[in-house]
């Protein structure tokens, strides 16, 4: 049961400071965190060299290599981003009986109404959702130019902890499953 491995999906886009500064800090505490290997897959990077959107062809592998995921995402327009979704998209039987966790950033609503949307898709691709979330609401006013917190960040390092000690737990639980017993329900 050594040796998980967390694929961290960035849905959102590098402009600006918010996206770079919540997956910077957040990136930090995964690894302080420890327990897996993060693989991280930026979106952003995940378009053809032509530029027409299309995956790379090693994205549905590393979902597949993946014991779990954490899907970063901002919220625009009370949505996750199109690119996201196309990213999520072009893997199917990849993510099956693995467990899913969120961290989202926006305005008031901290990213939340995108993760309700995602718990949608992801639930059609046969994963475990997680219950806790990190979220940061009014994102844009929590970092420096520098992208260091301005505030004290204690309440939602721990909620990190608590987000990455649940889906640890279940992404042992499930890859102990799927090694006994296939998943029967696989799309």
């Amino acid at each position: 049961m050594d040796n998980l491995r967390i694929a961290v999906i960035l849905g959102g886009n590098r402009n600006g400071l918010t996206g770079p500064a919540v997956t910077r800090w957040f990136l930090d505490r995964a690894r302080e965190h420890g327990g897996a290997e993060l693989d991280v897959l930026d979106v952003a990077d995940l378009g053809s060299a032509e530029g027409h959107g299309e995956p790379v062809s090693d994205f549905g592998a590393r979902i597949e290599a993946a014991d779990a995921f954490v899907v970063l995402t901002p919220e625009y327009n009370h949505a996750f981003p199109g690119p996201l979704k196309a990213a999520i998209d072009s893997a199917r039987r990849e993510w099956t009986a693995k467990p899913v966790g969120f961290v989202s950033y926006g305005g008031l609503s901290g990213g939340l109404r995108a993760v309700e949307q995602l718990r949608l898709v992801f639930s059609e691709l046969h994963t475990a959702t997680l219950r806790d979330t990190v979220s940061f609401h009014n994102a844009q006013t929590l970092f420096a130019p520098d992208g260091s917190p301005k505030e004290d960040m204690s309440a939602t390092e721990a909620a990190v902890d608590t987000l990455l000690d649940l889906l640890l737990w279940w992404a042992r639980a499930l890859r102990s499953a799927r090694e006994r017993d296939p998943y029967p329900g696989r799309p």
